[in-house]
């Protein structure tokens, strides 16, 4: 079973990312959970979404995993929240930051010797979208570290999950998904 954990802040989008995502694979005949652990429920308040992926049905509903994936889309909780809780040793991080990963690792000790990805989210989805939404780049930085789909379907799978949105902002969104993609290190 893949489980992949999303570190965020309510409001970043994490929870819509983990369902995006949900949708994407549920089209593909494999069984998909999407949820979400929130503390405080204001927006800004640290919170933890899930997916779990398997070809056998999905038993399994507490939050507890150990995760393939770790996702941190809001930067601060890379120092404040403990991302590396329950991890594999095989566990990938996908972290946003502005930082090189080098300088990451010296900022967060805890990750030195993990396999360790970054990318900008914020910087592009407020290039792309406008708005600091870091959920779909996010989305394209883990399908190019899993390869869990090429990022053409990908991209064409994302369009139809955000279909009831303006045309605008799903090319915004193709748009992130395809940078982040692009950029991730």
């Amino acid at each position: 079973m893949l489980e992949i954990r999303w570190h965020s802040r309510a409001g970043q989008g994490a929870v819509t990312g983990a369902k995006g995502l949900a949708d994407v694979v549920a089209n593909t005949g494999k069984y998909v959970q999407a949820f979400a652990f929130y503390g405080s429920a204001k927006r800004g308040a640290a919170m933890t979404a899930y997916n779990r992926v398997d070809e056998e049905p999905i038993l399994n509903h507490e939050k507890f995993m150990k995760p393939d994936y770790v996702l941190v889309i809001d930067p601060g909780l890379t120092y404040t929240a403990d991302i590396t809780a329950n991890e594999k040793e095989t566990t990938k991080y996908i972290i946003t930051t502005h930082l090189s990963k080098e300088e990451l690792i010296k900022a967060q000790p805890k990750l030195e010797g993990k396999d360790v990805y970054v990318v900008d989210c914020m910087k592009i989805s407020l290039d792309t979208i406008g708005r600091a939404i870091p959920n779909t780049p996010m989305l394209g930085a883990l399908m190019k570290v899993s390869g869990m789909f090429e990022l053409d379907y990908f991209q064409n799978a994302m369009k139809k999950v955000l279909s009831k949105f303006p045309q605008k902002i799903i090319d915004a969104n193709m748009a992130a998904i395809e940078r982040a993609y692009n950029e991730v290190k």
